[in-house]
């Protein structure tokens, strides 16, 4: 049997960090975007709390302890590194992989968990939406259901978080904090995926997704029906559209070019110019600090309530601070040109439409054709052309967004507002995840100097050499758009009233 170091817990606590004093947490996901800002803030925040244990799996044939001290290394410890050092020896390295059966823990580690872990933080997923069925369900399904059966063997689990998305059930207008059934059990679906040959199933994914917008939203509903079923303390957040950091780890965080992000810096280069998009619809974000501060505290309520069935919540941006497409596009092109990066390839414009037919026009005529004639000025000089394989894949890419650009939804968040209100005055600063305190206008700054900065690795100090460059490609665009509207104009009038062209008798007779 295996003995218990757990410490004795007070049945309530006084604070947040009060309640994770001397408790060990066990964190799948933790390399991943939120997963990071997860683990600062643990490590921040929660001073007290016990160690942190890390699933991490082999990569690229990197091991798991070499990205464990890469990880260390990134801009969301820089903090820890350099104030609290000491707490980094509460990193705990499990390697491991959620898509493997026992997660592939070898068997001291597996007893280390069992002896020593109360709390669970289950985050690991794949967010393609274009990943092929069998694929989506082997990571997001079988390997939260993995994550399940280890948790089950946790004699001190006291909270198991599951990280969702609001987006799981997008044929529901008004998404509630409640379950939703699936049409079908997920272990049919498992068991459908594994015995299927890839062909046919690829072939049948369209009937087998029952009308959800792709694999990763399908997996994802499934992934609920069978956390809803585990029989554990159990609490499942809903983040919607998760984007740069408002606060911490430091403002405008953000480390990969997912969704509003890659819009956002394709647009800032230039190469992004139209896209299908109902600018007047809201856009629901919700900034990765906000988001994971949420999920912190939820874990807390898990354990303090020990809820007999999931508590459903939604992290999301409340109905009392809003914000629209067409504002946050207008809004990050101001900035854009105001601080524009590094390696422009045109003058920011464009705009979004919902004529699908006027949407394919511009695509030809902005993206396509610019992207040919100057790939073929980079083979004139000796160099390998980029620019019609990266507009493809931005055109891919505003392809399997659209269905989420062109429509909304309303999200349910009176639980994370409830959440919020449950604390004392120092935990609402500490822990802060009221949306409505956001100002838009300075968060679309931040996210922009912080894409620049983070994701791209703009240094500031390439700043006025960027402005410089975004000034020449200024004047190009107009000189562009005048010559077009010009020869556009010649077109027309020449089409409306042809030239007569002078004939041979013609010609004798003015010869006379």
């Amino acid at each position: 049997m295996i003995s218990s170091t757990f410490p004795e817990m007070t049945p309530v606590a006084s604070s947040v960090a009060e309640w994770y004093r001397g408790r060990n947490v066990f964190i799948t996901g933790g390399t991943g975007f939120m997963g990071k800002v997860l683990i600062y803030k643990l490590l921040l925040s929660c001073e007290s709390l016990g160690n942190i244990f890390i699933l991490v799996r082999q990569k690229k044939n990197v091991d798991p302890q070499a990205r464990l001290q890469l990880l260390v290394q990134e801009e969301p410890f820089r903090v820890i590194r350099e104030k609290y050092p000491e707490r980094l020896k509460k990193l705990i390295l499990i390697p491991g992989d959620t898509t493997v059966n026992d997660l592939a823990l070898s068997t001291a580690d597996k007893q280390r968990l069992q002896r020593d872990v109360s709390v669970v933080f289950h985050m690991a997923a794949n967010v393609k939406f274009d990943l092929p069925l069998k694929e989506a369900v082997r990571v997001n399904t079988v390997g939260t259901l993995s994550v399940l059966n280890l948790a089950k063997q946790l004699p001190h689990l006291e909270s198991f978080i599951h990280v969702s998305t609001t987006y799981c059930h997008c044929d529901e207008t008004v998404l509630e904090e409640r379950h939703y059934p699936c049409d079908v059990q997920p272990e049919v679906i498992i068991n459908t995926v594994t015995n299927m040959n890839d062909e046919v199933l690829n072939a049948m994914t369209p009937k087998l997704i029952q009308g959800q917008p792709n694999t990763y939203a399908f997996t994802k509903a499934l992934t609920e029906d069978l956390v809803q079923r585990c029989g554990l303390p159990v609490g499942i957040a809903r983040p919607s559209i998760v984007v740069a950091s408002w606060k911490e780890p430091v403002p405008g965080w953000v480390d990969n070019m997912n969704g509003p992000t890659g819009l956002m810096i394709g647009a800032g280069k230039g190469v992004l110019r139209t896209m299908l998009c109902n600018d007047n619809c809201l856009v629901n974000v919700i900034p990765c600090d906000m988001a994971i501060n949420a999920l912190i505290v939820l874990a807390r309520k898990i354990g303090l309530e020990k809820p007999e069935k999931p508590i459903f919540m939604n992290l999301t941006n409340g109905d009392e601070n809003p914000i629209s497409w067409r504002y946050a596009v207008e809004t990050g092109k101001k900035y854009a040109i105001t601080y524009p990066y590094t390696g422009l390839l045109w003058y920011p414009g464009g705009s979004a439409t919902t004529l699908r037919f006027y949407h394919w026009l511009r695509v030809i005529l902005f993206h396509l054709i610019p992207a040919y004639f100057l790939d073929a000025l980079i083979v004139l000089t000796g160099n390998k052309p980029f620019l019609v394989r990266v507009q493809h894949r931005i055109n891919a890419g505003i392809a399997l967004i659209e269905y989420y650009t062109t429509k909304q939804w309303i999200f349910r968040n009176d639980r994370m507002k409830e959440l919020h209100e449950e604390l004392n005055p120092s935990d609402k600063k500490k822990f802060f995840m009221d949306t409505a305190e956001i100002s838009w206008d300075e968060y679309m700054l931040r996210y922009i100097l912080g894409s620049r900065q983070y994701c791209l690795k703009d240094d500031p100090s390439t700043l006025p050499r960027a402005r410089q460059v975004l000034r020449y490609l200024y004047f190009a665009d107009w000189f562009v758009k005048v010559g077009l509207t010009v020869l556009f104009i010649w077109f027309v009038y020449s089409w409306i009233n042809p030239s007569k062209g002078v004939t041979a008798t013609e010609f004798d007779i003015h010869a006379i």
